[in-house]
C-alpha cells in the first residue's frame, strides 16, 4: 500500500520547509532549492503580561509587513515561478514551512538561552503576576498549505489529500511539542475575509506557544471542578441528542448544547487521546472522511462559501495529558446569507455570549446540508 511521504528541506534563510506527498501522488521525489537571496529574519517578538488577567500578549510588530490579499500571480503560497519567487520552490501536494513573520519564535528556550533573563523559565515563571513583566515570545509558527492552487478550499480536496493534511497536522504536532519551551501546539484554519485572512490560498497555520492558552487553562479549571470524566460524559450526552451531525467508529461530530456561534461544530474522538500525534492510522483515516463531509455540508448551507475558524484544541505538552482530550471546534459568525454575528459589547467586553440561533435548529440545517451533499 502506498504511504504518505515526508520530505524535509530548508529555505534560503534557514527556515524549515516540509513537503508531504499524497499516498497517490504523481509528483517526483526530488524538489528544487530556494533560489531567493537569504533575507534577515525578524527578531523574536516580546510578550507582555496583562496584570488584570495574568494572560500574555505577544507584541509582534513584524506582522505589520505581511502581504495582504495579493493577486494570484503573486501568491506567496503558490509554487515558485520566474515571475513569482514564492515561499515554496516546487510543485507540491501539501507543504508546511516556518512563517516569515511569526507571532512566536524563531527563538526557542533551548540550552543557549539558559542565562537570558528574558526567556520564559517555565509555567511557574509565567504564572506569577506582576506589573511590567515581559518575556520573549519563544516558540514556532508554521503555515500549512493544503493545495498548490491559488483558489479553492479544504472542502474541495480529495479524500487522499485530506488524509495528507491530517498526517501533516499530526506530524507537526509531535515535532513542535518536542521543541524546548513549547507548552501547547495549536493547528487551525482561518477561512474567509470575514474572519480576517490575508491570503486567499487554501491554507492553515500551527502555533507552538510558550504557555498554556487561556481557553485551555479555563478548561483545566473546569475539569478540576467536574472531574476527570468530563469529556467522556460530554460525548455520551451529545451522542444521545438531536444535535449529532456525523458519527463513525472513532469520531462524533455534533453541535454543542451551549453553542455560542450561529454555526458551531465540535468533533470528539471516542477514546481519550491528548493530541493528533497520539491518534492511530485508522482514526486519521476516518477523520479525513468525516471532516470532508462536514466541510462540504458547511459550504452547502449558502450560495457562497462560509467563513469559519477550525481549531484543534489539544492537551498541553507537559501537563494535564490525561485530562484534556483532543477536540476540533469549527465556528462561524455567519447567521444568515448576508448577516454576520459581530462580537460587540457583551461578548467582546465581558465574554458573555448571546446566541442568535438555537443549537438544535442549527444542527438540523447543517445535517440536511450534509445529507444533501452526500446524495449529490
Amino acid at each position: 500500500m502506498d504511504r504518505i511521504t515526508k520530505r524535509a528541506y530548508k529555505l534560503s534563510d534557514g527556515r524549515d520547509l516540509i513537503y508531504f506527498d499524497d499516498a497517490d501522488t504523481v509528483l517526483p521525489p526530488d524538489r528544487g532549492p530556494d533560489l531567493r537571496e537569504p533575507a534577515v529574519r525578524p527578531p523574536t517578538a516580546t510578550m507582555r503580561q496583562d496584570a488584570l488577567t495574568g494572560e500574555w500578549i505577544s507584541i509582534a510588530a513584524a506582522r505589520q509587513n505581511r502581504v495582504v490579499l495579493p493577486p494570484s500571480h503573486l501568491d506567496p503560497l503558490a509554487p515558485a515561478s520566474p515571475d513569482n519567487p514564492s515561499e515554496i520552490p516546487s510543485l507540491y501536494d501539501v507543504a508546511v514551512f516556518e512563517n516569515k513573520s511569526p507571532s512566536f519564535g524563531p527563538g526557542l528556550a533551548g540550552p543557549e538561552a539558559t542565562h537570558d533573563p528574558t526567556v520564559p523559565e517555565g509555567l511557574d515563571d509565567l504564572a506569577r503576576i506582576g506589573l511590567g513583566r515581559s518575556r520573549q515570545s519563544v516558540g514556532r509558527c508554521e503555515v500549512v498549505c493544503f493545495s498548490p492552487e491559488h483558489t479553492g478550499s479544504l472542502a474541495g480536496v480529495s479524500l487522499s489529500r485530506m488524509r495528507t493534511v491530517v498526517e501533516a497536522w499530526a506530524d507537526r504536532t509531535a515535532a513542535l511539542s518536542a521543541l524546548p519551551g513549547v507548552e501547547q501546539v495549536f493547528p487551525f484554519e482561518n477561512r474567509g475575509e470575514a474572519i480576517g485572512v490575508t491570503l486567499h490560498h487554501p491554507h492553515g497555520q500551527i502555533y507552538a506557544y510558550p504557555y498554556i492558552t487561556p481557553r485551555t487553562a479555563q478548561l483545566v479549571r473546569t475539569i478540576e471542578k467536574y472531574g476527570g470524566s468530563l469529556f467522556e460524559d460530554i460525548l455520551g450526552f451529545e451522542q444521545k441528542s438531536e444535535r449529532v451531525l456525523l458519527r463513525g467508529e472513532h469520531w462524533t461530530a455534533f453541535v454543542p448544547f451551549a453553542a455560542r456561534w450561529p454555526l458551531e461544530v465540535h468533533i470528539l474522538p471516542h477514546r481519550h487521546v491528548p493530541d493528533l500525534a497520539a491518534t492511530t492510522d485508522e482514526e486519521r483515516d476516518e477523520f479525513a472522511r468525516l471532516y470532508g463531509q462536514l466541510l462540504r455540508g458547511v459550504d452547502a448551507l449558502y450560495s457562497t462559501p462560509t467563513p469559519y475558524i477550525a481549531a484543534w484544541h489539544q492537551a498541553p505538552v507537559n501537563v494535564h495529558r490525561d485530562d484534556v482530550r483532543l477536540m476540533l471546534q469549527l465556528t462561524s459568525p455567519r447567521r444568515e446569507e448576508n448577516k454576520l454575528k459581530y462580537l460587540a459589547g457583551s461578548e467582546a467586553a465581558m465574554g458573555a455570549f448571546i446566541a442568535d440561533i438555537p443549537p438544535e435548529t442549527a444542527a438540523a440545517r447543517l445535517r440536511d446540508a450534509i445529507d444533501q451533499e452526500g446524495t449529490a
